[in-house]
């Protein structure tokens, strides 16, 4: 008789201890399902801006350097031309975040651009504790060329 009574009285003891647990094992689950997530997040933005600042040195590479607001919306807005064809490559990024630099004697046979995004702020999506982090620059260069064009002193 007095295994029964402490058998019943061991059971009632432990009703509602699952919740707790729960409540613990659902905090690390999704803490770290979230840093999953934003961590994906910064990966695919480091990503968009690498893409952006060389596909802007290769098409300022073809242009003229006096033509540097296209280069600038090239890399932000993927198009020569600001906002006609849709949103910026990462989210926030502008123009003013682009500096682009030609060599000194730059025409299409020498010379090299250099193409530079600096100062794009990442914001966290984390409920509660969001912050923002500046990346690092990203820097490009490429080498002049014609693209088929011939040079006017030739």
């Amino acid at each position: 008789m007095f295994r029964q009574k402490r058998k019943k009285v061991f059971r009632k003891s432990e009703r509602g201890a699952t919740f707790p647990e729960f409540a613990l094992g659902g905090l690390v689950f999704l803490t770290a399902i979230f840093g999953i997530i934003e961590f994906s997040r910064l990966l695919l933005t480091h990503n968009q801006l690498t893409d952006a600042v060389r596909r802007g040195a290769r098409y300022a590479s073809m242009v003229s350097s006096t033509n540097t607001t296209a280069v600038k919306n090239m890399v932000v807005y993927g198009t020569s031309t600001a906002g006609t064809s849709g949103t910026e490559v990462a989210w926030g990024l502008t123009t003013s975040n682009v500096n682009v630099v030609y060599s000194a004697g730059y025409d299409t046979k020498n010379g090299s651009v250099t193409v530079t995004i600096t100062g794009y702020e990442f914001s966290f999506n984390i409920p509660m504790i969001g912050s923002t982090i500046t990346l690092p620059p990203y820097k490009a260069s490429s080498t002049a060329e014609s693209a088929g064009r011939v040079p006017s002193d030739i």
